[in-house]
């Protein structure tokens, strides 16, 4: 066999495999990253170790993007972004601590209250793509969306599944409190 048809058996091989394993990154690159490691004549240990890295370093990554996606953040501000000075000072205190998302190992809940523009919302936004970047589970849901959608589940006779979801994510954040009145059942 000479070395070509070697090397498109092998490609067409890594790929079915690939494929069948679900590994994308293998599957997309796989002709590229042999061909390569045959001109580098990589140690076949060597060609593994790192042709699995770079899939787990995608799958890693892959994850990110799906739960900022999923978070449903309405635009993405982040904390490098945000200018601090113009922050009330008790908020710049403790933005320190805030960036370490120490909050959310504890389990412990943020409330940010101020005046329209304060920086509450590009806060909560900056935090929550912090935290999905970590590799945490985050929502972000505007009050009257949330009351909607409880209001519907209520209808439905769906709260326990609603309640279910929540408990699945590590951080939910709940925004424009203070810019609706509710009605009774809302409250």
């Amino acid at each position: 066999m000479s070395k070509k048809t070697s090397f498109s058996t092998d490609v067409l091989s890594i790929k079915d495999f690939a494929k069948y394993l679900k590994l994308s990154y293998s599957n997309h690159n796989a002709e590229e990253f042999l061909k390569e490691h045959m001109e580098l004549n990589t140690e076949l240990n060597k060609f593994y170790v790192e042709l699995l890295k770079n899939e787990s370093e995608a799958r890693l990554e892959n994850s990110k993007q799906n739960k900022l996606r999923a978070a449903n953040f309405p635009y993405r501000k982040y904390l490098t972004d945000l200018e601090e000075e113009f922050l009330p000072k008790d908020a710049q205190t403790k933005l320190t601590t805030l960036h370490t998302l120490e909050f959310i190992r504890n389990g412990q809940n943020l409330i940010l209250a101020g005046n329209p523009g304060t920086g509450k919302t590009h806060i909560a936004i900056g935090l929550g793509i912090k935290a999905c970047m970590e590799g945490c589970k985050v929502l972000f849901c505007s009050i009257p969306n949330l009351i909607n959608r409880l209001k519907e589940a209520k209808s439905n006779r769906t709260l326990l599944a609603i309640q279910r979801q929540f408990e699945n994510y590590d951080l939910i954040i709940l925004d424009e409190l203070g810019y609706i009145s509710f009605d009774k059942e809302g409250r």
